[in-house]
């Protein structure tokens, strides 16, 4: 009877406990950038915006404009871009004001670890690692499909069992296998980048730089030769009529679409991973992620109305659907090879800030002792974090060899869109809790901002796939795995370290 009652009587105390284990916040250390040694301080707003905007404008507006309106918009594919950009827009103020008075490296996750405590930290970070991960994949896959198109344009045809994933999605969202061996093309490009990204960001940044003004240019000059053969009738229906399947066409696509496109506006998540790496961080990386967000939106959407207004747009559900705007019209011949070769780099941009962003969150976390310490060793001359650069170069590569585009689009938009919303609900928990740490930048009217965003990039994650959810979970679980018998244990946070 004693023993009995004994063991019932600590029974709340170690919930209680477990609780507050759980749900520990980490304390806010902006003024110390603690670890910054580590890296190389060299970027500069411009250089800061160059990541953002080169890992924004990529798939998105070359591939996933067509395909998107191909599947669930239609031509309203403009107003799912606004939509997306909307709560993007949302989330990058919130983004703003928390990277102005935490400069670290692992955006979301960090943002959350000081707000909302451990255990939503890993979740959003866990979550954030898939994202990095298979966006680099994803763009991967898509760069494959355009030099392909372009070597088959000079004559050159590689083998398909080569150059196609082995696997795809059917109607019901299973994988089938294709009877393809890999995506070589794909695997190629990635682990070329994850070497650049190992040997330093000064030579990463100058490489942005480079691809970033190329790229903008080749979009303005399509944009540009492009509206003299939009033909208006390709724009109605602006939004088609429901086909009576959920998520295609009629408003349920238009929001469907903007929950998949949303993924496209995340580059200015990329650049708050280089906070360490930042000259002046209270005040660069503010206006780093804001004008990423403007720059971007205003491509995107010049870009989807004109291809949609070139042709119409059942005809775009192909990875290369600017290639097809183009053959449509034989007077813009000249312009083909100019744009694939400029959507090339294009693309080479986004897949190197993806993998530039992921290894600064694995670092974070193992800061943290959530992950294993080796994750946070930095090269002594590069100044990289090298192990973690190359485990995600290693991972991205595998993905992209193995799955097609379409599974790997709607990863990434559930992810984003659940660190996003995280990010909106932090802020407030913030103000409340920290009212006197000094904000360089806050989001006006948060009171309303703030629930609105978290609403917004909630709300959106309703008209994804179902597939994509099951997929999540098992994202979760897995990662759910790693916490419970690693990351719990090894916590800094809780050990006093």
């Amino acid at each position: 009877m004693n023993d009995a009652t004994e063991s019932d009587v600590p029974a709340a105390p170690m919930r209680n406990s477990l609780w507050r284990k759980l749900f520990a916040v980490h304390p806010v250390v902006a003024p110390e950038r603690a670890g910054a040694e580590r890296l190389r301080q060299a970027l500069s707003v411009w250089a800061l915006m160059a990541i953002g905007i080169g890992a924004t404008i990529g798939t998105g507006v070359f591939v996933l404009t067509g395909t998107v309106a191909a599947n669930q918009s239609g031509p309203a594919i403009t107003l799912s871009l606004l939509i997306a950009a909307f709560g993007s827009g949302l989330a990058a103020l919130c983004y703003a004001e928390f990277a102005a008075f935490l400069p670290v490296p692992g955006s979301a996750y960090s943002y959350t670890y000081a707000t909302l405590g451990e255990v939503v930290a890993w979740f959003i970070g866990w979550n954030l690692l898939l994202e990095y991960g298979i966006s680099a994949s994803a763009v991967a896959v898509s760069w494959s499909a355009y030099v392909t198109n372009l070597l088959g344009g000079w004559g050159i045809h590689l083998p398909a069992m080569w150059i196609n994933a082995p696997v795809q999605q059917d109607a019901a969202g299973h994988l089938v296998a294709t009877g393809a061996i890999m995506n070589v093309p794909a695997v190629l490009i990635v682990l070329a980048l994850s070497a650049l990204c190992y040997v330093g960001i000064q030579e990463t940044a100058r490489a942005t730089n480079f691809m970033v003004a190329l790229k903008i240019a080749v979009i303005v000059i399509f944009i540009v030769a492009g509206m003299k053969f939009i033909n208006p009738g390709n724009w109605h229906p602006y939004i088609p009529p429901s086909t009576g399947t959920f998520g295609r066409f009629g408003w349920t696509g238009v929001l469907q679409g903007a929950g998949i496109i949303f993924f496209s506006y995340v580059g200015f998540d990329t650049a708050s991973t280089t906070a360490l790496e930042a000259r002046n961080p209270q005040r660069d990386l503010p206006l780093g992620i804001i004008g990423t967000l403007l720059i971007s939106t205003l491509l995107y959407l010049a870009m989807a109305a004109t291809i949609t207004g070139m042709v119409p747009y059942f005809k775009l559900n192909v990875a290369a659907p600017v290639a097809v705007a183009l053959d449509a019209h034989p007077a813009l011949s000249w312009l083909g090879s100019l744009v694939i070769l400029g959507t090339i780099i294009g693309m080479t941009s986004v897949i190197l800030t993806s993998i530039l962003g992921q290894p600064r969150i694995l670092l974070s976390m193992a800061d943290d002792g959530l992950l294993p310490p080796i994750m946070s060793r930095c090269h002594p001359r590069f100044k990289t974090p090298h192990v973690a650069t190359a485990i995600t170069g290693i991972g991205a590569a595998v993905i992209a060899g193995v799955f097609p585009l379409d599974v790997l689009a709607d990863l990434i938009s559930i992810g984003i869109l659940l660190a996003f919303a995280v990010v909106c609900i932090g802020v407030l928990v913030m103000r409340h809790t920290r009212p006197d740490v000094d904000r360089p930048f806050r989001v006006p009217w948060a009171w309303f901002l703030c629930p609105l965003g978290a609403l917004v990039c909630l709300g959106m994650t309703y008209f994804l796939s179902d597939a994509t959810w099951v997929r999540l979970v098992v994202w979760t679980v897995i990662g759910g795995a790693i916490y419970v018998f690693y990351g719990f244990r090894h916590s800094k946070q809780r050990s006093g370290a």
